[in-house]
């Protein structure tokens, strides 16, 4: 009789046993199923926690220019910066705001020169941290983006517009460096900034409601004289591990000890090891479940062997090969194995995503100054059965069954007929 016949007339004579290694089969092929899931979910949420809450790193210093911190922003561990530019400059046709405060009497009869606007050049606003920590945010319209570069736009604060009845899509006029024409600046955003003004007076400039933020090519056209050093530039890297290569490029552009470099990397710490604390904690479901998987099967099957020694005996003295008894064993555990792989792969498609929202779930970057906290959230990843896990899953499976066959095999092997049969009598 044909082996593979004979392998199943074997299953079918005995239901129960192998309705029992069918269910270990399904708990083993479930448990290795979720830890590849899991590892897989947590590569992305860590790929998307390095892309939404990275690494800000600050860069302060002589020479830091414009240009300098653009040569800076193209290096490949970067992949957003913001350098700030602050200049201060009179708005013509609008006034700014002044302090509720008694004006000191030095500052009296000098009005003309206390009418200026804080004005900021930026390349992207959403990086400065009162804008990303949440405290600071735009109410209209929207912030200065890299797009912006060659458009004169700008942002300002609600107070100024409330006081000057200015909308998104409205112009502005400022004072270039020279003041021998005005620039037009189109309002696309308007933000509300809830820092109060100073208890004491204070100068127009000062006051945070008379704050613009403008592309840097226009704050650039706002500075007195050629030069244009920057307040500081913050760059987004993936991992802090990627912070050495841009202190390095840092470094050759500016000199070894002119600049000033301060990593912040809490946020991405705080998120990001978690996510990978269950990446590790799959990873080691993993190997449990697959060495555990192999002991217990390989007991099960060797526990078989021994009860069918008789049978085994019969089937060498009429003629069968070791090779052959040993592969109707290794065909009638893959032949368990197989359904079980299917039914988990089903229990994952319905329990997997459940199984991830709790290990994985929304995860809030902690602010780590007092300014207040960013809300900027890494949302679970879909936990997808898709065709390479189920591909791990049968492949672990059905090498658990082959080692599960190992062992028995060799007894198989060394088995004599008559030996048997005389001891099975």
């Amino acid at each position: 009789m044909n082996f593979v016949k004979r392998a199943g007339m074997s299953l079918r004579a005995r239901k129960a046993r192998t309705a029992a290694l069918w269910g270990i089969f399904v708990v083993v092929c479930t448990l290795l199923l979720g830890g590849f899931l899991l590892q897989a979910a947590a590569a992305r949420q860590e790929a998307d926690a390095q892309r939404t809450i990275g690494v800000d790193v600050t860069v302060r210093g002589k020479g830091l220019t414009p240009a300098v911190a653009d040569r800076l922003g193209t290096s490949a561990p970067v992949n957003r910066y913001n350098p700030l530019l602050p200049v201060e400059t009179e708005a013509r046709g609008a006034e700014p705001l002044e302090s509720d405060q008694p004006k000191p009497p030095a500052t009296r009869g000098e009005d003309g020169a206390w009418r200026l606007l804080a004005v900021n050049g930026v390349r992207d606003s959403g990086m400065l941290l009162p804008f990303s920590y949440g405290s600071t945010r735009i109410t209209t319209g929207r912030g200065i983006t890299p797009e912006d570069s060659g458009r004169r736009v700008a942002v300002v604060e609600r107070r100024l517009a409330e006081r000057n009845r200015l909308t998104v899509g409205d112009t502005i006029r400022v004072w270039s460096a020279d003041s021998r024409r005005t620039l037009p600046l189109t309002i696309v955003g308007v933000f509300r900034d809830p820092t109060p003004d100073p208890p004491s007076w204070a100068p127009p400039q000062e006051l945070p409601g008379n704050t613009l933020y403008v592309p840097m090519r226009v704050a650039q056209e706002l500075r007195p004289g050629t030069a244009a050093a920057l307040d500081e530039a913050v760059f987004r890297i993936g991992s802090p591990e990627q912070a050495e290569r841009l202190r390095a490029e840092a470094e050759r552009l500016l000199g070894a000890k002119t600049f000033d470099f301060r990593v912040n990397d809490r946020a991405y710490k705080d998120q990001v090891r978690p996510i990978q604390q269950v990446g590790t904690f799959a990873e080691l479901i993993v190997w449990v479940i697959t060495l555990a998987g192999a002991l217990i099967l390989g007991l099960i099957v060797m526990l078989q062997v021994r009860e069918r020694r008789v049978e085994l005996g019969v089937l060498l003295s009429m003629g069968e090969t070791r090779q052959k008894l040993v592969g109707q064993h290794l065909l009638e555990v893959a032949a368990v194995a197989l359904p079980a792989v299917a039914f988990a792969a089903l229990m994952g498609q319905l329990a997997g995503q459940e199984l991830g929202d709790a290990l994985l779930g929304d995860r809030q970057r902690e602010s780590v100054t007092a300014a207040g906290a960013p809300r900027a959230t890494v949302k679970p990843p879909a936990m997808d059965v898709g065709p390479v896990v189920l591909g791990k899953v049968a492949g672990i499976g059905l090498g658990i069954s082959l080692v599960s066959t190992a062992a028995p095999g060799l007894v198989i092997l060394r088995l004599h007929p008559r030996s048997i049969l005389i001891q099975g009598a």
